[in-house]
């Protein structure tokens, strides 16, 4: 059965009502979680008819993660590419879509880059999420453009869940180190946090008997939330992260800024207003000169409204996209206005969910994208879900616009402004057992793509993108968790097809095959830990000529809750100092260790 709430209050929402009787119970809450993501409105993890994954507070406290590659790697359907350790590029693939086709919000704000398409994954510190949720498959029709392999979004700490107070500071290998500190609380209405992280390291060379290539990130947030007598709740968000990335030949500085001003409004009993105006900016400026600046200001209206059992959510959403550079594209602006709306219709053992979507791009005009899913109650522990949806990936700046360019060692690169979207379509069949102390969700999918964007060289040795390519991607996916007395565990298991259908190869850098495992025991004050990825080969090329070999890696963590408020961690990755590139020319980190000390309050 769905359980609706209002708008994206998810870490709220988990306190109402529908999910008291769970509350007493860590195990269930932990394997069966509340999220947003996928609708707009809270579900559980159960009652979603999307494949989900929620990375809790306590995961991402155990694992100390240093990069957000760490928490996704080898997450279900996630499948990601870096070009070196330590703030060097990264791509992230869900489902075997392309690196531009997952969507990454942060507290509803999405963060990308308006000329590469990407989101800066690299430069998002984990140390300031909370909480994380990964929706796989296509989201066009509430998110708009790219959203085709699915949405990844990061929550910050709110302050709803009482006074608390932390300080962290951390060192270990490639001179690495890392402090912290936040607090939040809420009084009267009003709920507040303010939270900052400094990471630095040294890092490694990044190519075969390269120099270290460093990094440093200095990162903030700050949030906060009124709910007036009336119902009405203002809130206001700030977030930045800021350094400085080294590479072979250079170095970057890097800004990525993300503000927002959310207000839900109670027009009626049944019917619940939303208006979020945002802006987000991912600003580089490389030691050759070169200077790539875009922001994108969004206005969002969501209507929610209640019949019964139902909901129905109407809206519009305005983007603009900026682009300020030392490169000189033929345009540098860009609006794409949007009407949307989404049925949720609860019937018992089944619902049923219809969204439609149409954007206007002064770039590329009008797309319709949609969808219907229906999810049906086998028993009280199985369910069985159902789905089929449409999305698009628009083409970006440097696809559309890059100015013919010469880099001077035979590769010359030019932008097509007659590019279409790459249009999508996917089917997918899943099942989920759900118990109190223990879970288990099996997804099938199928997912088609039309004119499928590709840079191809022509006669006169020019590199440009065109339309010319389809693929088609078949997968698998198992997702299981437990709760066993002191033991925790966690496996994800991903078999992707992802293929040219034109040519038969296998789309560049994705793996077939990948699992992880996370086991976790308390002894007492003392926890462990470990988690063990192994992923398939993939080639580096479209062509498939230059063949990467898989790896395995084994992360081993310890914890010890030493006195009243205090613990330290001590993690080790990549513990059999593996040796393994997933892009061509790229070392990944060795063995690592890192140990910290925390003080915290709650």
């Amino acid at each position: 059965m769905r359980f609706i709430h209002t708008a994206r209050a998810a870490v709220a929402a988990a306190c109402m009502a529908p999910f008291v009787a769970q509350a007493n119970d860590g195990d269930s809450v932990r394997l069966n979680p509340v999220l947003v993501t996928p609708t707009l409105s809270t579900e559980t993890a159960e009652s979603s008819l999307s494949a989900v994954t929620v990375i809790d507070d306590e995961q991402l406290r155990r694992q100390q993660p240093r990069e957000l590659s760490d928490v996704l790697r080898g997450q279900p359907g996630i499948d990601l590419t870096t070009n070196g350790s330590f703030g060097k590029t990264t791509s992230v693939y869900t489902r075997g879509t392309g690196s531009e086709s997952t969507v990454l919000l942060i507290d509803g704000i999405r963060i990308r880059s308006a000329t590469s398409g990407g989101a800066p994954w690299q430069f998002i510190p984990p140390q300031l999420i909370e909480r994380m949720e990964i929706v796989r498959g296509p989201r066009s029709s509430l998110y708009g453009a790219d959203a085709v392999g699915g949405v990844v979004q990061g929550f910050t700490p709110d302050g709803r869940e009482g006074d608390s107070r932390w300080l962290r500071a951390g060192g270990g290998s490639f001179d690495a180190h890392e402090y912290g500190a936040g607090f939040a609380g809420s009084s009267d209405g009003t709920s507040w946090s303010l939270a900052g992280n400094h990471f630095a390291t040294d890092g490694q060379p990044v190519k075969e008997d390269g120099e270290d290539r460093g990094f440093r990130n200095s990162a903030g947030i700050g949030r906060v939330t009124h709910r007036f007598d009336s119902g009405v709740e203002l809130g206001l968000l700030g977030f930045r992260a800021q350094g400085n990335t080294e590479y072979d030949g250079g170095d970057t500085d890097f800004m990525v800024q993300a503000t927002g001003l959310t207000a839900q409004i109670p027009l009626t009993t049944g019917w619940v207003g939303e208006l979020q105006v945002s802006e987000a900016r991912d600003e580089q400026e490389s030691s050759d000169g070169s200077v790539f600046d875009t922001r994108s200001r969004n206005l969002r209206w969501d209507n929610h409204v209640f019949f019964g059992d139902h909901e129905l959510v109407v809206g519009a959403d305005f983007l603009r996209d900026d682009v300020d550079s030392t490169t000189a594209f033929t345009e540098d602006q860009r609006d794409n206005a949007a009407l949307y709306g989404q049925t949720l219709l609860d019937f018992g053992d089944t619902d049923i969910q219809l969204s439609l979507r149409m954007d206007d791009n002064e770039a590329f005009g009008e797309h319709v994208t949609g969808g219907m899913a229906m999810g049906h109650d086998l028993d009280r522990n199985h369910r069985i879900r159902m789905s089929y949806g449409t999305a698009f990936r628009a083409p970006t700046f440097n696809d559309l616009y890059f100015p013919y360019t010469d880099y001077g060692f035979g590769f010359i690169f030019e932008g097509n402004p007659d590019l279409d979207p790459e249009r999508s379509q996917t089917a997918e069949l899943g099942f989920r057992g759900q118990y109190r102390r223990a879970f288990w969700d099996v997804a099938v999918y199928q997912t088609h793509v039309d004119d499928l964007i590709q840079n191809e060289v022509d006669a006169g040795g020019v590199t440009r993108p065109t339309n010319v390519d389809r693929a088609r991607i078949n997968g698998a996916e198992l997702a299981a968790g437990a709760e066993l007395g002191p033991w925790q565990l966690r496996s994800a298991l991903s078999l992707t097809d992802p293929r040219d259908t034109d040519t038969g190869n296998r789309l560049r850098r994705r793996t077939t095959r990948s699992l992880r495992v996370d086991v976790d025991r308390a002894f007492g004050p003392v926890t462990v830990g470990a988690t063990g990825i192994v992923q398939g080969g993939r080639y580096d090329d479209a062509a498939n000529d230059d063949w990467l070999s898989g790896y395995g890696l084994v992360n081993l963590r310890a914890g010890w809750a030493f006195a009243r408020n205090w613990s330290a961690r001590l993690t080790v990755d990549n513990v059999f100092d593996k040796d393994y590139e997933t892009a061509g020319g790229y070392r990944n980190a060795g063995r690592s260790a890192f140990v910290s000390v925390r003080y915290g309050v709650r």
